[in-house]
This record gives C-alpha cells, sequence and structure tokens, in this order.
C-alpha cells in the first residue's frame, strides 16, 4: 500500500470527502474508484477510520487515503490514439491532449502516454530510460496540454535528458506555455525569482518557500501579457518560458503574482468569486474547462544524431480558445497556428 496525505484547509470546510480526495488527487483516481476505497476502509480522517464517502470535513482534519499498488510494475502496449507531430528513428514529438497522463503511476496503470508509445514503437522502446518510463525525457501535468518529445535509443535520451537539464543555459532548448489567467498583470511583463517547496498544508501541493529552506528549489519564470480581457480585464492571456522545471512552477508562480490560472484546482481556490461574477456563458465555459488553463506551445530543441535545431509550435487548444472568446481576451494569431521546422 501506499497512503497519501492531505491536509484540509478553511476553503475546504464542509467539503465531502470523495469530491475533497478526487480534487487533491488531480485526477489520479475517478471518483467511483475513491469512492469504492473509502468503503473499503482504505480512508482515515483526523485518525479515526472514515465513515463514508459522503463525510464532510472539517478545517483541519488531516486525511489519508492507502492506495494499492501496481499488479504489473511494467506498462502494457494499449492502442491508443496519438498527435505525432514528429517522428524519425531516433525521437518522436507528441502532441499532447489535457487527460492524458504522461507514465503509469498510483491510480493509473494504463491508458498512458507510455502504454501508447508502447504500442506504436513496439518492444524497441522498452526499458529506453527506465522501465516504468521508456523514452520519457520530460513530462506534463495530466491536465495540462501541449509538446513532449520522446527518445527513441538510449543515446537520443541522454542527450535530450540534458538538454532539458540545461533548461536552455547553453542555447539548445526552448520551451513556452500559454496561460489564462485571472486578473492583468502588473508590470504586464516580468520575472517571477522564487524557490518551491512543498506547501505545510498540503503535501500534493508547492509553495514559494524561503530560499535556505532544506527543500527549497531555485525557481525562474519568465512571463509576458499577450492580450488581456476587454472592460473589467478579468483575465489575461500570458506566455510564460522557464529557467527551471519544478513541479507545477508556472501554476504556483502565478498563484504567487496573485493571477492564478483559470480552473486551476490546486492554486485557484481564492479567486473562486471571480468566476461567480461572470456571465452565465463565461461562467459555464470556465466551470466546464476541467483543468488549468495551460498548454505547452513551443517546442525547440537539438536533434541528438546531428544537431539539427528543430522547433514545433502547437495552437491555443480548442477548450482555451472558447476559454478565451467569453473572457473577451483577442488571442493574437501567432498562438492559433501550429507550425513545424
Amino acid at each position: 500500500m501506499q497512503t497519501r496525505r492531505f491536509s484540509v484547509e478553511a476553503a475546504d470546510e464542509g467539503e465531502r470527502l470523495d469530491v475533497f480526495l478526487a480534487r487533491a488527487l488531480e485526477g489520479e483516481l475517478s471518483r467511483s474508484r475513491i469512492k469504492v476505497l473509502i468503503e473499503g476502509g482504505h480512508a482515515r480522517v483526523a485518525d479515526r477510520p472514515a465513515s463514508g464517502a459522503k463525510q464532510k470535513l472539517s478545517a483541519g482534519d488531516g486525511v489519508e487515503l492507502a492506495l494499492p499498488l501496481p499488479e504489473d510494475p511494467e506498462p502494457r502496449p494499449q492502442d491508443i490514439a496519438l498527435d505525432i507531430r514528429y517522428e524519425d528513428e531516433w525521437l518522436l514529438v507528441i502532441d499532447k491532449p489535457a487527460g492524458l497522463v504522461v507514465h503509469p503511476g498510483a491510480g493509473n496503470p494504463d491508458g498512458t502516454l507510455v502504454n501508447a508509445l508502447l504500442a506504436h514503437c513496439g518492444p524497441s522502446l522498452t526499458g529506453i530510460g527506465g522501465v516504468r518510463r521508456p523514452g520519457i525525457v520530460h513530462r506534463l501535468d495530466k491536465d495540462t496540454s501541449g509538446l513532449l518529445v520522446v527518445a527513441k535509443t538510449e543515446r537520443a535520451h541522454r542527450d535530450l535528458s540534458e538538454q532539458f537539464a540545461a533548461h536552455g543555459r547553453d542555447g539548445r532548448l526552448r520551451r513556452a506555455y500559454l496561460a489564462v489567467v485571472w486578473g492583468e498583470p502588473r508590470p504586464p511583463a516580468g520575472t517571477v525569482d522564487a524557490a518551491l517547496g512543498r506547501s505545510a498544508a498540503n503535501r500534493i501541493k508547492r509553495a514559494v518557500v524561503p530560499a535556505g529552506r532544506a527543500d527549497a528549489r531555485h525557481a525562474v519564470t519568465h512571463y509576458e501579457t499577450l492580450a488581456a480581457g476587454r472592460a473589467a480585464a478579468e483575465a489575461s492571456l500570458l506566455t510564460c518560458r522557464l529557467e527551471t522545471g519544478r513541479t507545477h512552477q508556472i501554476r504556483v508562480h502565478m498563484a504567487h503574482l496573485g493571477h492564478p490560472l483559470v480552473a486551476d484546482p490546486l492554486y485557484g481556490a481564492g479567486v473562486k468569486t471571480k468566476a461567480a461574477k461572470l456571465e452565465a456563458e463565461a461562467r459555464a465555459v470556465v466551470e466546464t474547462l476541467g483543468r488549468q488553463a495551460l498548454h505547452a506551445a513551443e517546442l525547440g530543441f537539438c536533434h541528438p544524431e546531428n544537431a539539427r535545431p528543430l522547433s514545433f509550435r502547437s495552437p491555443l487548444p480548442g477548450d482555451m480558445r472558447a476559454l478565451c472568446e467569453v473572457l473577451c481576451i483577442d488571442a493574437p494569431e501567432i498562438v492559433t497556428k501550429r507550425s513545424d521546422g
């Protein structure tokens, strides 16, 4: 068993246990699966066995959920459609949809990008860079869409991993994300240089922490406002470029600025009133987005075999484009077109 632990914050007061866990696990498990685990005695609240999925929580409660370990430690090939932007004998570039988990883990033993890659590439991919994550050089959160590069040989995996470890400091790697955030950042362009560590209130969250703390990790995000919503400017479209690659980095840094990503279930709780004040159509689009408004839009790197620069741009996906429309954000044409080269 693997035990996951969470802390109930003031904003979660009175919430049902199954609803709380579904959000805290960021989609790792379905509500039905969580209910089965709760009813099976795998959950505890305030050091006592949970009374049921509908149990109401109080601020300060500690919540534990014991997750059974996957029975099969090695992922299996599965026929899952992939949007392949580029492929040769050394690598491939994927445009990942929101909702697709990158590699198997607790609660997601299959149905992942890795399962799809094993089916697409065949047994040659097995073990490249590790048994559980074959071919994976970097990752995106389940609910972040956009571009990923996958290695098909050990040499390619090693070279690409080095490029990502340098985060562009050697001039080879280029990455940019599109994010829709609440409000309009001031100044409209800038840099967030703030260390990240685990949140003291919720272990699945990251937070800005003092640089001297034991778990502090240096994190730098450069942002630029591409377009702000008309009238009250309730939301803006940003491009974000990473100088480091920490878990949830853009999401935490934007929330730290006071401009969390629209529909972010982890870091956007403090601005729920903004969505409530929208017109009915806009409010419905925000509430049904079902994921943080973040898209990995640009990816550039040097080919591991011949050092040829490769560059890809993924257009703003349909759900985020619809979000921009109802929030009166005029997305520039450059972010609505795709390019390869």
